[in-house]
C-alpha cells in the first residue's frame, strides 16, 4: 500500500515543480517574445508571478516529505 500512496505524493510533487518551473519561464519568456515591457509596472507583475512560480516549487519539495517508508 505504501507504494501506491508514494506513487501518488512523486506524481503531486512532480506536477507542483513542474507548474512552478512553467511560470517561472513563462514569466521570463512571454514578455521577451511579446515586447511589452511596461516599465516598473512590469517589473512588479514578473516579480508577483516569479514568486509564485518558486512558491509551486517549493511545494513540491515539502509535498516530498509525506513519502512513507
Amino acid at each position: 500500500m505504501h507504494t501506491v500512496h508514494n506513487a501518488r505524493i512523486l506524481l503531486l510533487a512532480t506536477v507542483c515543480n513542474n507548474l512552478g518551473l512553467a511560470v517561472i519561464v513563462a514569466t521570463l519568456i512571454a514578455p521577451a517574445i511579446g515586447g511589452q515591457f511596461l516599465g516598473n509596472r512590469s517589473i512588479f507583475v514578473m516579480l508577483a508571478w516569479a514568486s509564485l512560480g518558486i512558491t509551486l516549487h517549493l511545494a513540491g519539495q515539502l509535498v516530498l516529505g509525506r513519502l512513507r517508508q
